[in-house]
Parts: structure tokens; sequence; C-alpha cells
């Protein structure tokens, strides 16, 4: 009996080893796969930004916005980065804090860059410091959700989005004031 007890233990230390072996290839492959994702968004939001960026300080007529800059951090007075700008638009006198996203499908979005923007006018980069810049903010998607774009004028932010091989400002409202951060 104690002879059989400890051969059918032996079995069960045997498939324990082999499941928890089996477990750490899942878990590998898993990892693998989670990297992989990862890589895969990271490279669609970069080919967004990309398409958007090309031209984008054109399509604000009457601001003149010629100088682009890209992931522009935006540090604190202890030299943390607390957030960072996709795409910065810049003249003399105004600066344009514009945030991408694959989709402007949310309103949490607008809701995030109004946070954003408060961050950027009190800790602002230099291109914005220089002059005391006017900021002005906009959100741009691959694909812009009207009641989206509608909730982003509202709160004062200009709204782009991806049309063939270009960008398009979304017509703004009758009466648009851009926001001044």
């Amino acid at each position: 009996m104690i002879k059989q007890t400890a051969e059918e233990q032996k079995k069960t230390d045997e498939q324990m080893k082999k499941t928890d072996e089996q477990m750490k290839r899942t878990d590998e492959r898993l990892d693998r796969l989670s990297r992989n994702v990862d890589g895969l968004n990271n490279s669609m939001g970069q080919l967004i930004e990309t398409l958007i960026g090309a031209g984008i300080g054109d399509k604000f007529k009457g601001f003149n916005l010629k100088r682009v800059f890209r992931r522009v951090p935006i540090y604190n007075e202890k030299n943390r980065v607390l957030t960072d700008i996709d795409i910065l638009l810049s003249n003399t006198a105004h600066a344009m804090g514009v945030e991408v996203k694959d989709a402007l499908d949310r309103t949490s979005y607008v809701d995030k860059h109004l946070e954003r923007m408060a961050l950027i006018r009190k800790y602002p980069p230099a291109e914005i410091k220089i002059n005391n810049k006017r900021l002005m903010g906009a959100l741009a998607g691959g694909f812009a959700d009207p009641d989206v774009t509608a909730y982003a004028y509202k709160c004062g932010f200009f709204a782009l989005e991806l049309t063939g091989e270009s960008v398009s400002l979304v017509p703004p409202p009758d009466g648009f004031t851009p926001g001044i951060w």
C-alpha cells in the first residue's frame, strides 16, 4: 500500500512538473505576443502622427504656424516629465499643442488634452516661453467622431482628421473662437 501511494505520488509530481513547464512556455508566448501587439500599436500611432504632421501648419489659416516640433516633453521644476506634446506648431506670437490619436472617438481625449494644456501653460517649453506666446490647442485623429469634434470645439480646440491623402480641419462651428491657455 505504501509502495503504491509512493508511486502515485511520484506520477503526480512528474505531471505537476510537466504542467509547470507548459505554463512557463505559455507565459513566455503571451509575453512575446504582448510585446508584438504593443509594437504594432506604437507603429500605428507613429504612422498617424506622421500623416497628420505633414503640412499641418497650413491648415490654420491666418496663424502662419510654420515651425513644427514633434514629441516635445513638458518638464516640471524638478525636471520630471509630466506629459508631452505630440505636435507643437509655432510662429512668433502663437503656439499650438496638437494631440494626435488614431481615432478621435472619445470625449475623454478632449478632457485629457484640457489637462495637458494647463500643464503646458504652467511649464511651457522654450518655444512657447519665448515672447510668452498665445497657446492654442487642437486634437487630430485618423477618424474624428462628429460628437467628439463638436465637444472639442466647445472646449476651444480645433479638430482635424485624415481625409484620403491629406489632413483636413473639421469645419469649426459659426462664431468659433479658439481657446487661449
